[in-house]
């Protein structure tokens, strides 16, 4: 059995919702489409669904959340430091159009899905003059 949680996704941003500390590592992101939708990955193992927000204004896709050091800082000698540890945010435009009011994010195995129906082309009416 796969662990799929549900993120709520919110319709606008705030402006006292922006972090306060520090800086803010970006996320990575994979964006592709479907005939019918708008897709959005990224890797957020060790996050829970509780600490990402994802918002879109405007036509820009907004992703951000928390990713919280789970064992005690002491000094380490590092060979190597990748991992991102605090506030983290993605802003995406998005390159087509879609239907906001149906957007769906949901995470499983640390892998974050957005999903965002797109339009339907419209058709082009030529107009004689």
């Amino acid at each position: 059995m796969t662990d799929k949680k549900k993120i709520k996704v919110k319709p606008e941003i705030k402006e006292e919702e922006w972090f306060d500390e520090g800086p803010v590592g970006e996320l990575t992101v994979d964006v592709y489409q479907t005939d019918k939708e708008l897709v959005v990955q990224s890797a957020v193992a060790g996050i829970k669904p509780e600490d990402v927000d994802v918002t879109i204004e405007n036509d820009v896709l907004i992703i951000k959340g928390k990713r919280e050091k789970t064992f005690s800082e002491e000094e380490k000698n590092y060979f190597y430091q990748e991992c991102y540890w605090g506030s983290f945010s993605r802003e995406i435009v998005l390159p087509v159009e879609v239907d906001t009011s149906k957007v769906k994010a949901s995470m499983e195995q640390g892998i974050l899905t957005i999903r965002i129906p797109k339009l339907k082309e419209k058709k082009k009416i030529s107009v004689k003059t």
